[in-house]
């Protein structure tokens, strides 16, 4: 099952959690009264790069029907793409920059480069997955309603196609945020509480998905055709559009992904929303969420989203000021002995695609359990230890507090008896010696 009692599961009593709260509020207050001259900088400077892209890979489509400018124009569209979408779209739609009271990147006015609505997905994303964050039932980025990705999910014959479902959705990525917000399961199941609602959404989702063909696939290969006179360049120019929207959607499916879906990022129960107070939605969030490491051009490409925690706790805080919010965050995890789970992008990457590899099985044909499994763990994954302490204690000598890391570290070692045993004799040896 999944975690139905976060302060038991973490470790921490309440009076813990509420001073991690507190601490917490201290960095968005740090924050907010710091941004100024260069965080407007920042946004505006990737505005005029991302553009500059987008114009150089659409002029370099006036020459695709050679090869080599082909592959070249629909990778600088593609990273285009990329950057508009993750650092611009994604981060000013969550009003990272309303303070500006700019309206050229003011979450009410920014429509992105994308077949979702704008709209739409403020709605499914900004309110639901953040404020309901991997708990079961209620967000559906929990698989998206497709791919069952926790042992919670009861197993239906459908999930065997987990990985060809994935696939589809990791190509056409874009297309998958236009249709969620319109919740087709409940439809098919006539269980759609406003039908009107829904043909307008469907209206609206119709209008938003012609745009974008008709911008990327007929008036801007038309003119490439017009000015070239080639209908070989026609063409050309509207596969390198294709593929630069593929590019796109393979790695914001990757990005999105390798944050809500390795190992150690953890799913909820609705129990757990029962009188859930700030302090206790942040470590929600620090709990259902996954980093993964980058510098800072791969940051950059993520939309700075490789600091998803620090993301999922402070959201409409300005997206280049994560990675200093990290070092914070990562301290905070060390004074609680909380997990901060993050990897190599590959490595975060294939974890879940391993889960989602996993998952098309039924729970009997797995090791692990509901309770205890790489991907899904409750507070009963401690029970079996009678001597696990279920409250973080600190040390009287040393302040040092142990806790849930130090919990899940005993459960790795005591299943990992080898390596601990070649510990001790290489101690044994250092002593001898």
């Amino acid at each position: 099952m999944a975690i139905t009692d976060i302060p038991e599961y973490a470790h921490l009593t309440d009076a813990d959690i509420e001073a991690l709260g507190q601490e917490l509020d201290a960095i968005r207050r740090d924050v907010e009264n710091d941004r100024g001259e260069r965080d407007a900088t920042y946004i505006r400077n990737s505005i005029r790069f991302q553009r500059g892209l987008e114009l150089s890979g659409r002029a370099l489509l006036f020459g695709s029907g050679n090869r080599k400018i082909w592959a070249l124009g629909a990778g600088v569209l593609g990273v285009s793409k990329i950057v508009e979408n993750m650092e611009l779209g994604h981060n000013i739609m969550h009003g990272q920059w309303d303070w500006m009271n700019d309206p050229e990147v003011h979450s009410t006015g920014w429509e992105w480069d994308n077949t979702g609505p704008s709209a739409h997905w403020k709605h499914t994303h900004n309110y639901i997955h953040h404020k309901y964050t991997n708990v079961l039932g209620m967000d559906d980025d929990v698989g998206y309603g497709l791919i069952r990705v926790t042992r919670d999910q009861r197993w239906k014959p459908f999930y065997l196609g987990n990985i060809a479902y994935n696939t589809l959705l990791m190509l056409f990525f874009q297309y998958g945020v236009a249709v969620q917000h319109l919740e087709l399961g409940r439809v098919a199941a006539g269980r759609h509480p406003n039908p009107d609602a829904f043909k307008q959404d469907l209206r609206d989702v119709g209008m938003k998905i012609g745009r974008q063909v008709g911008k990327d696939y007929v008036v801007y290969p038309a003119l490439v055709g017009a000015v070239t006179r080639s209908r070989k360049t026609w063409l050309r120019a509207i596969t390198a559009t294709l593929a630069a929207n593929t590019i796109r959607n393979i790695w914001t499916n990757a990005v999105i992904f390798c944050g809500h879906f390795p190992d150690g990022a953890e799913k909820f129960t609705r129990q757990d929303l029962e009188d859930e107070s700030q302090a206790h939605w942040y470590l929600r969030q620090m709990l259902g969420s996954a980093n993964f490491d980058s510098g800072k051009t791969l940051a950059f490409m993520s939309g700075n989203l490789s600091y998803q925690i620090e993301h999922h706790l402070f959201p409409d805080l300005p997206s280049n000021r994560y990675a200093e919010i990290a070092v914070r965050v990562r301290a905070l995890c060390d004074k609680y002995d909380l997990p901060y789970t993050t990897g190599p992008f590959l490595l975060q990457y294939a974890k879940a695609w391993r889960t989602i590899a996993k998952l098309s099985l039924p729970n009997k044909y797995l090791k692990g359990t509901v309770d205890d499994a790489p991907e899904t763990a409750s507070e009963l994954r401690f029970k079996t230890d009678p001597d696990q302490r279920l409250t973080a204690t600190v040390d009287p000598a040393t302040g040092r507090r142990t806790g849930l890391r130090t919990a899940i570290g005993k459960l790795r070692r005591r299943r990992s008896p080898v390596p601990a045993i070649a510990g001790q004799r290489q101690a044994k040896d250092v002593r001898a010696a």
